[in-house]
């Protein structure tokens, strides 16, 4: 069972990062948790596909869109992918879609809004790097835990 953020902050704040309280609820699961594969990309979301084709058994995706408001980089049909592959949540540093589909799914997503426009394909990003946002390094291979009171990361998971 995930546990909630409030609790391991009061538990391990000397070691945790806490994210900026930026990000919304959008997905079915408002508690998940997992180790940390990242990707970095701009208004382009097809490095999304291929990294939710993969087998995501106990991992999140974090997803530093450069924080845009322009395009979402994740909708309903990624989501359902995502569910699919088994992956346990998104953090999307951007925007995504299909919200009421995407709110029935077992999946946490976070983001930072929604909005109705589709990304470009350019085949273009990076995967598995670290990436910074709200004042957190998420490291591939580190732990998150996230829920209705927001997202911490550790080194590894706490117990």
């Amino acid at each position: 069972m995930p546990q909630a953020t409030a609790d391991l902050c009061d538990k391990h704040i000397d070691r945790l990062q806490v994210l900026d309280p930026m990000l919304t609820d959008f997905g079915g699961f408002g508690l998940f948790e997992g180790e940390i594969h990242t990707l970095k990309v701009f208004e382009d979301n097809s490095l999304v596909r291929t990294a939710l084709e993969k087998d995501g058994t106990g991992k999140v995706l974090v997803i530093d869109g450069g924080g845009s408001f322009r395009c979402a980089l994740v909708g309903d049909q990624l989501a359902a992918l995502a569910v699919e592959h088994n992956w346990r949540g998104m953090i999307v540093y951007g925007c995504v879609r299909d919200i009421r589909m995407m709110m029935e799914m077992e999946l946490g997503i976070k983001a930072l809004a929604s909005t109705p426009v589709k990304s470009i394909k350019r085949n273009e990003g990076q995967e598995n790097i670290t990436v910074r946002f709200g004042g957190v390094d998420f490291i591939p291979g580190h732990y998150l835990y996230a829920d209705e009171d927001g997202v911490v990361v550790a080194e590894c998971p706490l117990i």
